[in-house]
């Protein structure tokens, strides 16, 4: 395993230092705050298109633009593009976006701030999946042919101070690299690292690198990876973060705050690009938003420093825990809704957190995403409403008893299952440790008051794993927020850190001036994009390009109304093939552009149907569900 130093600090937020990348007049990297960028979705050889949106992208605040760059003709009309941004008064750097075509990164190095390439198919060959076998002396000469091919590039880019981005995607790795070193993040590692090392052989410096992926953990972990092996070798190049066909949304906005947010709460990271399939123009307010969450951030009170992490950060493990009822051990984790503070709960409020009064039967059933567990008090229930089969946890139930670290040191309680309020602050009292190491019936409900809250509930799960104290652990947050899309933000980014890590038996999120059905749509999406708890279908959707020859958002929509009932599948719905087959890896569908009104669809890495109409393409996805035996209606 590599250095598990992957941060400055895991008690305190501490920028990692990277050195500075010049991007026109807007550098990155160093002491520079972290940029936020887009990506445009038009024609890339209709200039008056995409110039307005770029307009639309940089009044919005972008502060780089990056732009589809299929071949020659395209790199070559970035001179157009950029010629009238700048007689309309707009000098925002542009990035041109190359995959498969070392012709058209030269001729785009020409007109343009950035070239971004892709290592997976820079020089190599588009994957087929295949496993190929090389002997040491034949991957040399393949590392060789890279340098000869990336070189020319290099030197146009250092003459007009152009940078390059070293952009790595889970979904196009090689056959070469995925035969070496697999699927994984250590396959996108030393994707990154092969043409990092050329770049620092020529003492070519303005390199930036990102590590996609629409998996969050594989995003999470091939980035701390990277940053471990760069430090090894002495690399302190700047890092795009980015989770890929985040989708739409509720989803999209909490998958990419639980990639994102993961690495920027430790410091990581130098631009982000959230990725949604919407106008490039919405992805900005959001990035603000998490990049701002995570500006001078303070930790207070302090946090004792962290030296050695008894887990590893660069593959997911789940915190061993022993099971209690549906809690802990190999359950998923649960959802608790918090009523506590109610004057009232009605039957609105309950059907909020997914419980449905069953009229005839005076019952209540649960819905797919239904609260596992109501802390609430029986007395604030409306009394017309049955509370005997709802699953209340409170200070005077004897099945789910919510109690205080001091009452569970100093009484004796007779419950079926106890839950009990702790902070890091309880870990120092020895006598409690001890109680905890031998205890068989409780549930930890662990909360902070702390400034940098998810620092200090990460240090207390060290302390719990470090004590042998196996007990589950329900992670408790509080935020204040008016505005849902900076809470969606928020929660996604300290939780999701959390459950990345394998950390927390379950959630509990108060949000006193959130609506309780977003609450509760907003955690079991947080359990869903950490990949914890499925409750829904996941649609794995590119944001477009100007590769894209269908609409996208509309597609979306359209196969979402189709399939939306389909849970625990994974459907994939990508513009085109740059990074469909390989991100739809992990989908069981994919919906695919092939051409202008076509689409091609898949079963897993498996071309099934190809060019089928767009017009009958969504009955024939539909049908190919049913011939699997995956259909519900």
């Amino acid at each position: 395993m590599a250095n598990s130093k992957y941060c400055e600090s895991l008690s305190t937020h501490i920028r990692r230092m990277s050195i500075e990348v010049r991007v026109g007049k807007t550098p990155l990297g160093g002491s520079n705050p972290v940029r936020v960028q887009t990506m445009t979705t038009t024609n890339t050889n209709d200039t008056f298109a995409t110039v307005e949106q770029c307009i639309r992208a940089a009044d919005a605040g972008a502060e780089y633009i990056r732009i589809t760059t299929q071949g020659v003709k395209e790199a070559s009309n970035l001179e157009n593009i950029k010629r009238e941004l700048i007689a309309r008064g707009y000098n925002i750097p542009l990035v041109a976006d190359v995959h498969f075509n070392p012709a058209a990164a030269l001729e785009a190095a020409k007109h343009v701030e950035k070239v971004r390439i892709n290592p997976g198919n820079f020089v190599d060959p588009r994957a087929k999946f295949e496993n190929l076998s090389y002997s040491d002396k034949e991957y040399q000469q393949e590392l060789e042919r890279i340098e000869e091919k990336l070189l020319p590039l290099i030197e146009i880019c250092n003459k007009r101070n152009v940078a390059i981005r070293i952009g790595v995607n889970h979904g196009s790795l090689s056959d070469r690299i995925m035969s070496k070193y697999g699927d994984t993040p250590d396959g996108m590692a030393e994707s990154a690292l092969e043409f990092l090392r050329i770049c620092k052989k020529h003492q070519f410096n303005d390199v930036v690198i990102s590590m996609k992926s629409s998996n969050t953990r594989v995003m999470v972990h091939a980035v701390r990876l990277l940053i471990s092996r760069m430090n090894d070798e002495d690399m302190h190049y700047p890092l795009h973060l980015g989770v890929t066909e985040a989708g739409d949304g509720e989803d999209g906005r909490i998958k990419s705050a639980v990639g994102i947010g993961t690495l920027l709460a430790d410091g990581i990271g130098d631009t982000i690009r959230v990725s949604l399939t919407e106008e490039p123009e919405n992805e900005i307010p959001v990035a603000q938003k998490l990049v701002a969450y995570f500006q001078n951030r303070d930790t207070n009170p302090k946090i004792e420093g962290i030296e050695n992490i008894p887990y590893n950060p660069f593959d997911y493990c789940r915190r061993k825990t022993i099971a209690l009822g549906n809690i802990g051990s190999s359950n998923p984790p649960i959802v608790i809704a918090n009523l506590k503070d109610h004057q009232t709960i009605t039957e609105s409020t309950l059907k909020a957190w997914g419980w449905i009064l069953e009229k005839t039967t005076n019952k209540w059933n649960r819905n797919d995403i239904a609260a596992d567990y109501i802390i609430a008090d029986k007395s604030k229930v409306e009394k017309s409403l049955p509370v005997d089969d709802l699953p209340l946890i409170s200070d005077d139930s004897r099945k789910f008893m919510l109690i205080t670290a001091q009452e569970f040191k100093t009484q004796k309680f007779d419950s079926e299952v106890k839950f009990i309020k702790v902070s890091i602050n309880n870990f120092a009292d020895i006598d409690l440790i001890h109680l905890l190491q031998k205890d068989t019936k409780s549930t930890l409900l662990l909360e902070t008051k702390n400034t940098n809250g998810f620092a200090e509930q990460r240090a207390a799960f060290i302390q719990l794993i470090n004590n042998d104290i196996n007990l589950p652990v329900i992670v408790s947050r509080t935020y204040n927020d008016s505005d849902k899309e900076a809470f969606q933000l928020k929660s996604a980014s300290d939780l999701g850190a959390l459950l990345i890590d394998g950390f927390g038996d379950g959630i509990i999120i108060t949000a006193p001036n959130i609506n309780e059905s977003d609450i509760c749509s907003t955690a079991f999406t947080i359990l869903q994009a950490a990949r914890t708890r499925v409750s829904k279908t996941e649609f794995i959707s590119c944001p477009g390009c100007g590769r894209t020859l269908f609409n996208l958002q509309q597609t979306l929509q359209k196969v979402k109304e189709s399939t939306i009932q389909l849970k625990g599948l994974k459907i994939g719905v990508m513009g085109c093939i740059v990074n469909g087959p390989g991100e739809m890896a992990d989908a069981d569908y994919g919906y695919v552009g092939a051409g202008p009104g076509r689409i091609t669809l898949y079963k897993g890495k498996e071309v099934v149907k190809k060019n089928i109409p767009e017009e009958d393409a969504i009955n024939e996805l539909i049908n190919l569900i049913k011939e699997n035996g995956d259909w519900k209606e």
